[in-house]
């Protein structure tokens, strides 16, 4: 009999440490399970702060652009003769002036501006001559005019003959 009951006993203890080692596993997996989950909750939480900073960076530029634009299209309409340089503008004028006078004109200023221009190329190519390659690029390249210069003088040209 008393070897039954330590036979017995040392079930029951054998029972008693397997349990614990069960308790222990669960115990740790549900540790782990823990950390995994706030692993990817920080992940997440990662991934939605780069997406609301490329989106501010993303308003930023698109801002900046739509600001610059605006400042272009400022700049534009200061420096432009007539006011607004948009196609319609002519057509809300109420303009009285007929397409055909008008390319007439235009086919006039740019004969002219063609002819100064040519002019003052042919002088300068002699006194060019004598200069090095180097200063002589720079100078042809300040003696081209511009966009700008051209339109100014294509308005300026076109507000005289009316």
């Amino acid at each position: 009999a008393a070897k039954e009951t330590q036979i017995l006993e040392k079930e029951r203890k054998a029972k008693l440490q397997y349990e614990k080692q069960l308790e222990e596993r669960q115990r740790k997996l549900k540790e782990m399970k823990q950390k995994e989950e706030q692993r990817r909750a920080a992940v997440e939480e990662k991934r939605k702060q780069k997406i609301e900073e490329e989106k501010e960076r993303y308003e930023a530029v698109l801002h900046r652009t739509l600001e610059r634009n605006q400042r272009l299209e400022t700049r534009q309409k200061r420096w432009s003769w007539g006011g607004s340089v948009t196609p319609d503008s002519e057509s809300k004028t109420g303009s009285k002036r007929s397409t055909s006078t008008a390319n007439f004109k235009q086919a006039e200023v740019n004969k002219r501006l063609s002819s100064s221009a040519a002019l003052l190329n042919a002088s300068d190519r002699a006194r060019r001559s004598q200069l090095s390659p180097l200063d002589s690029s720079v100078i042809s390249r300040l003696l081209a005019p511009t966009q700008a210069s051209l339109a100014r003088s294509k308005s300026a040209a076109t507000l005289s003959a009316d």
